[in-house]
């Protein structure tokens, strides 16, 4: 085993273990049910429904700083349009309904008490960090009541480790004096992330003058590449390149196209929220789920989430 030495390994290590817990309210079919049951249809609209609604009702403004790396137009497509699909209350129901099914369906063979101790030690992790200066997104989740079911307060946990995180990101960024498409561009070029995942609404031009700006500051040489650019052919006396490093193992980056990640197999159509809460129902591989399409029933032990 290799020692962790520095708050820094420690931290990256961390976020490969919450993070994937997270990410199923993006990716796991599940989740995305559970949007489309609230009305939010389409990829883009639950995520910044489901992302955004801590913060309450809000317009793009605030949406375009703190997620800091989309393009104000890609923003500006979904709010505030989305609040009239669905209210932040409603939004933030089928988010933890449809993380609690995923989870349940992928954590089925787990035992109960190992799900409430992982829970237990994420709070005490959220909880430290709380409402931090300057964290708006990880406050904002911080804030929210605490589950009462073991799955419920991972998952909310997580998410608010999570945030917090991405919201030093954005602290660090902003001191560095990058602006987003910056970010994104030194990020394809260092090769920390999947070139089409960077793409999030800017254009080819836009990266490329981006890239030009930190090969000027001297934070790129000017044999990198961003996302849709040709990567450049060296001369036959240079070495090959060395591959670029791929993203840590279950990092579900977001994809240009959104797809579900490889997630195992669910059946059609969501479950009741009850079982999908219940240790007794976790839904098992043989268990019949509703019909396809039909819409989740919210039920007073999730809604307590909420309440």
């Amino acid at each position: 085993m290799t020692a962790l030495d520095g708050p820094g390994p420690v931290a990256r290590l961390m976020w490969t273990c919450y993070e994937p817990v997270h990410a199923v309210t993006y990716f796991h079919p599940r989740a995305r049910a559970a949007y489309e049951a609230a009305g939010l249809r389409g990829f883009w609209r639950g995520y910044f429904a489901g992302r955004a609604a801590p913060l309450g009702p809000v317009g793009p403004a605030p949406v375009i700083a703190t997620f800091f790396t989309f393009a104000p137009h890609v923003v500006t497509r979904a709010l505030p349009a989305v609040w009239q699909l669905a209210t932040p209350e409603e939004a933030l129901r089928a988010r933890l309904t449809g993380a609690v099914q995923a989870l349940a369906e992928l954590t089925y063979e787990l035992p109960e008490r190992h799900l409430a101790e992982a829970a237990e030690l994420l709070e005490v992790a959220a909880e430290a960090v709380g409402a931090a200066p300057g964290r708006v997104l990880g406050a904002a989740n911080a804030a929210l009541p605490r589950g009462d079911y073991p799955l419920a307060r991972l998952w909310q946990a997580a998410t608010t480790l999570r945030e917090h995180r991405g919201d030093g990101h954005v602290a660090a960024l902003v001191a560095a004096d990058l602006d987003p498409a910056e970010a994104l561009a030194w990020r394809a070029a260092t090769g920390l992330a999947p070139q089409p995942l960077l793409r999030r609404g800017w254009s080819a031009q836009e990266l490329t003058q981006a890239r030009d700006r930190l090969v000027a500051r001297g934070w790129l040489t000017t044999t990198t590449t961003t996302p849709d650019a040709p990567t450049p052919t060296p001369p036959p006396s240079t070495p090959p390149p060395t591959a670029a490093r791929p993203p840590p193992t279950g990092n579900p980056a977001l994809p240009a196209s959104p797809r579900p990640m490889a997630f195992p197999p669910s059946s059609a159509g969501p479950p009741s929220v009850a079982g999908s809460v219940s240790r007794r129902s976790r839904m098992p591989p043989t268990r019949r789920p509703p019909a396809p399409g039909k819409p989740l029933t919210p039920s007073p032990s999730a809604a307590s989430v909420l309440s």
